[in-house]
């Protein structure tokens, strides 16, 4: 609805391919070819991203398969994660409302898109949540399913890179990659060792 306003539009291929990822004022650049005030990117986020939230709204609201079950496995052995995205605040806040993520995250510790970080393929967004979580590169695992993001955490040289491809997209170029379709596939192959710990591991194996 956001572009057909507007006279454009954006296949699945062609939104994954360039702005899946992304922050917004990234988005619209490129998007519309030319840079906006801080004005015009304002109005531009609110009108784009109500419609989003309206349309969240109004489908079934969940969080991937097997997450649930996943987060509270690093919960219950004390692996510290958080959250990395270029949404912004409002996004940030209609999750902890509607898909009650205040289970397994600290708000305060969840690094989003505040106008301030560079945006994804960027490494500053990952650089910032290695430090949150206190923990250096070559310790974190990075779960994404953006390419901006995949390169993101590339450039932040995080130790395991795992794309999740929940929605069928296009992931040959990372194909040296772990890739996995839900966090219920990951669970599925555990063994007797910490999950974390074994995929950084083999990771490191591979390398």
């Amino acid at each position: 609805m956001f572009l057909e306003k507007r006279g454009m539009h954006l296949s699945d291929h062609e939104f994954f391919a360039t702005f899946h990822g992304k922050n917004n004022r990234d988005i619209f650049n490129s998007l519309f070819q030319r840079e906006h005030s801080a004005e015009e990117i304002r109005a531009l986020v609110d009108e784009k991203e109500t419609l989003y939230r309206q349309l969240c709204l109004e489908t079934e609201m969940m969080l991937a398969p097997g997450a649930p079950d996943f987060l509270d496995f690093l919960q219950e052995r004390k692996v510290p994660f958080t959250i990395a995205t270029a949404s912004d605040k409002e996004n940030v806040d209609f999750y902890f409302e509607h898909l009650g993520i205040g289970k397994w995250f600290d708000y305060d510790r969840i690094v989003y898109n505040n106008g301030q970080i560079k945006g994804k393929p960027d490494p500053q967004i990952y650089r910032i949540a290695m430090s949150v979580i206190g923990k250096q590169p070559d310790e974190v695992i990075v779960f994404e399913d953006a390419v901006a993001g995949l390169q993101a955490a590339k450039n932040a040289d995080a130790g395991c890179i795992i794309a999740v491809n929940s929605n069928n997209d296009d992931y040959s170029d990372w194909a040296d990659y772990l890739i996995t379709v839900s966090y219920t596939h990951l669970r599925a192959h555990e063994t007797r060792h910490d999950l974390v710990c074994r995929l950084l591991l083999e990771k490191k194996k591979k390398y």
